[in-house]
């Protein structure tokens, strides 16, 4: 019998040192004691229990709401960042953009988050706007710090394009604003799929920047997760992370199953 290399050992190693503990979250939201730690019996009562909570399912919502949005702006404004990025002449306002779009990849969310505090109550003290902070200042927040994201993606692809095919378009008559709908925007598709899959999945973990740019209004998953989880590891919470858990499984499973399909089309 053959024994297992050196790769293969640390393969299962990495492994278990990465999904042990979301098994051990699994097993133990259908644990039907109160404490987290003392098996009590098998039970799903707290996955009951969750969905009567409708302070977790109005968070949820919020999150997913304040996602869309936000993945969705910033798809708008890191292309067109990306777009100046690539495509204009090497300036210093060229140079300046591309640093200040970058900033908040490498920036601490605690100084985005204050900044963008500071910010707001500077803004509703001088021009009355925002009256109060909530979903909008959340997304506002959000937009601006995941454009950046967005802008890093799309510039790596817009930078492989062949531009020839851009001029020869132009060349037949179409403007430039028909160029980049009818035929950058199909080139960079994917790129743009990945920035707001990537934007949607950052702000949907937030929880810094939101915390300083929300309100009594307006409270995200993440929020009331770690609010829970400092006055003690509810149960509940197991529940709500095993669901999170089998929806990203799931989707991952069909993205993969679609990309295996377009792979044996493409083949046959």
């Amino acid at each position: 019998m053959r024994k297992p290399g050196f790769s293969s050992i640390a393969l299962w190693l990495g492994l278990a040192f990465l999904y042990a503990p979301l098994f051990i979250l699994v097993f133990y939201s259908f644990n039907a004691s109160k404490l987290v730690t003392v098996w009590g019996g098998f039970s799903a009562k707290w996955y009951a229990e969750l969905l009567k909570d409708e302070q977790i399912l109005d968070a949820v919502w919020t999150s997913l709401t304040i996602a869309f949005y936000s993945a969705s702006m910033a798809v708008v404004l890191g292309t067109m960042a990306a777009f100046v990025m690539t495509r204009f002449k090497r300036s210093w306002l060229k140079t300046s953009l591309s640093s200040m779009v970058t900033a908040p990849l490498v920036m601490p969310e605690v100084i985005t988050g204050l900044s963008l505090l500071l910010l707001f109550v500077h803004m509703a003290d001088t021009l009355g706007w925002p009256a109060e902070r909530g979903r909008l200042t959340i997304w506002i927040a959000h937009s601006t710090f995941c454009a950046a994201y967005v802008a890093v993606v799309v510039s790596a692809r817009l930078r492989e394009l062949d531009r020839s095919i851009e001029e020869a378009a132009m060349d037949l008559g179409a403007t430039p604003l028909k160029t980049f709908f009818l035929i950058t925007v199909p080139m960079i598709a994917p790129a743009l799929m990945a920035g707001w899959l990537l934007s949607f999945s950052l702000s949907l973990d937030d929880l810094v920047i939101a915390s300083f740019t929300s309100g009594p209004g307006a409270t995200t998953l993440p929020m009331v997760v770690f609010s829970s989880v400092r006055m003690g590891v509810s149960p509940k919470i197991n529940a709500l992370a095993t669901l999170i858990i089998l929806t990203v499984s799931l989707l991952a499973f069909i993205a993969w199953y679609i990309a295996r399909r377009s792979e044996v089309r493409s083949r046959g």
